[in-house]
């Protein structure tokens, strides 16, 4: 095998590869590998050109010994750390060398954090509600044992915080229901005018004060109907739960020729409340797991830290897309958009 043979095989890898001929220069690297190193290390000696340490000591063990190596390497480049399992493997056929192979674990790490921090976030908002129930146990058992007005003062506080756990658990079903349906696009027809006037009167039954804006010229969306109730109800909550108290929310609906980030033609449908608005350090994460931009104050109107993040992979599955703009003491405004079908 020829050193054009080479390029054209390590070019077809999915991942950054290079090969190393036994005179230690690399005598082909792929696009890939150019673009993690931001610089064409084909004909440079491989000590030279890929510099990290534990990458030259695999690549000389496998040069001298003939045996597969591997090493974990981290690469900085534009300010940005790449760590890579790096894979050795002596080839003697044709053209004697080393094919060097990188895998991206970035993503992989990022994804076990992920991971960590959620069964963290679970289980310090389920142990604070158990905590205290705990606590309201013990005192009733103890020293508030025959004090009716006590009794009924803990037993009270203790409801609340079961009803928390209730919402919490309720939630996390319901996000792992929605991941799991992600990639299967909603086949059912529904008219989205219809569906958020409905959800719009429930909320007016509650005494809430709704400004409805509806584009009376109805477009169908192809959705889940049960699933988009889930993401108006949210959206509208969060503006009752943290908007100016006793001020109206507006809701409207807008139909888009061509929307500048789907590429398809359709219909907007925005939350708007009055409150104090959202600093724009939040806005990016807003949609994250259990993100609070006030902890405390989001616990006591029940908020679980899971209605944007379940409203988010909804109207993904959806394949639309979730818009948040805020200003400081002029209110938020949360639009979802959904391609027309």
């Amino acid at each position: 095998m020829d050193q054009a043979q080479i390029k054209a095989w390590i070019d077809a890898l999915g991942i950054p590869a290079l090969f190393v001929a036994d005179d230690t220069r690399i005598i082909a690297a792929n696009d890939l590998a150019i673009s993690v190193y931001n610089l064409n290390v084909a004909g440079l000696i491989y000590s030279a050109a890929l510099r990290q340490p534990a990458a030259i000591e695999a690549i000389h063990a496998c040069l001298e010994y003939h045996k597969i190596q591997t090493a974990r390497i981290h690469h900085t480049e534009n300010c940005t750390d790449t760590v890579f399992d790096l894979r050795c493997a002596y080839i003697d056929k044709g053209l004697r060398g080393v094919l060097i192979t990188l895998k991206d674990l970035t993503d992989e790490g990022k994804n076990t954090q992920l991971h960590r921090d959620f069964v963290a976030n679970v289980s310090h908002e389920l142990r604070t509600p158990l905590t205290a129930i705990s606590g309201f146990i013990e005192t009733l058992q103890g020293s508030a044992k025959k004090d009716e007005e006590a009794l009924d003062r803990f037993l009270g506080m203790m409801a609340r915080q079961s009803a928390r756990m209730d919402r919490l658990v309720s939630d996390l079903l319901s996000l792992s229901r929605i991941e799991a349906q992600e990639r299967q696009r909603p086949s059912d027809t529904v008219y989205l005018h219809d569906l958020l006037a409905t959800v719009i009167e429930s909320y007016k039954a509650q005494d809430v004060e709704i400004i409805s804006q509806l584009n009376a010229h109805d477009h169908a969306v192809q959705a889940d109907a049960d699933q988009l109730h889930q993401v108006f109800s949210n959206l509208i909550e969060n503006a009752v739960k943290y908007g100016q108290a006793g001020a109206p929310i507006t809701v409207t609906t807008k139909n888009v020729a061509c929307d500048a980030r789907l590429r398809v033609p359709a219909i907007r449908m925005s939350v708007c409340d009055t409150g104090a608005g959202i600093d724009p350090i939040h806005l990016p994460r807003l949609t994250e797991r259990f993100y609070r931009i006030d902890g405390h104050r989001s616990r006591e109107k029940g908020g679980t830290g899971l209605g944007l993040a379940i409203a988010k992979h909804i109207i993904s599955r959806h394949r639309g897309r979730l818009e948040i703009k805020s200003k400081i003491s002029q209110g938020s405004e949360f639009t979802a958009i959904i391609p027309k079908r």
